[in-house]
């Protein structure tokens, strides 16, 4: 057993396997979970560093999950018929517009699922989901754990600065993003 986790592996063990659920397609679980998993870490029930490196290692097998899905059946699962074809082109084709205009950065944006169908190089994809990985998981639990710690009166200045990385890593990720395809688009 790893030092620290006792027995509370399990509770790591379910944040990783909603977290690469999440990654791979289905919607909004990884979010939650790494919320209250950062919650609980602000009442000293986990550890928020574990929690951090659990997420973005599960952001990662998730993703490539996706795109290895993505890869193979993307456009058959996607084109397929049926109650919500129109709904997936739609999908398919917003996603084959952002890979168009914003190259890798889409990555931050689209599910995994899309960049394997965008055909974006296994490598690549690998690189930037992990980036992306962990600026979500960072963000989110850092952002969660500061807001924990304060909703239940701990004031501190190192529960603040949790609190301000989160956001602030939040902000780097998207004002990047920005700067990157505007200078894409000046250039283009």
């Amino acid at each position: 057993m790893v030092a620290g986790l006792g027995s509370t592996w399990w509770q790591y063990l379910l944040l990783f396997l909603a977290v690469a659920a999440s990654w791979a397609g289905v919607p909004a679980i990884g979010t939650a979970a790494l919320g209250a998993a950062a919650v609980a870490a602000s009442q000293e029930k986990l550890d928020l560093t574990a929690v951090i490196v659990v997420a973005v290692l599960a952001g990662e097998a998730g993703g490539l999950g996706g795109y290895a899905i993505g890869r193979r059946w993307g456009r058959r699962l996607l084109q397929r018929p049926g109650k919500h074809q129109a709904g997936r082109e739609k999908i398919e084709e917003q996603g084959e517009r952002l890979y168009a205009r914003w190259g890798w950065l889409a990555v931050f944006f689209t599910p995994a699922i899309v960049s394997g169908t965008a055909k974006m190089r296994p490598y690549k994809f690998a690189f930037w989901n992990l980036l992306d990985s962990l600026g979500w998981s960072v963000s989110v639990a850092a952002s969660a754990y500061g807001i924990g710690r304060l909703a239940t009166g701990h004031h501190g200045s190192h529960d603040v600065a949790i609190l301000v990385i989160g956001l602030a890593a939040g902000v780097l990720v998207a004002v990047a993003a920005v700067h990157r395809h505007r200078k894409r688009r000046t250039q283009g």
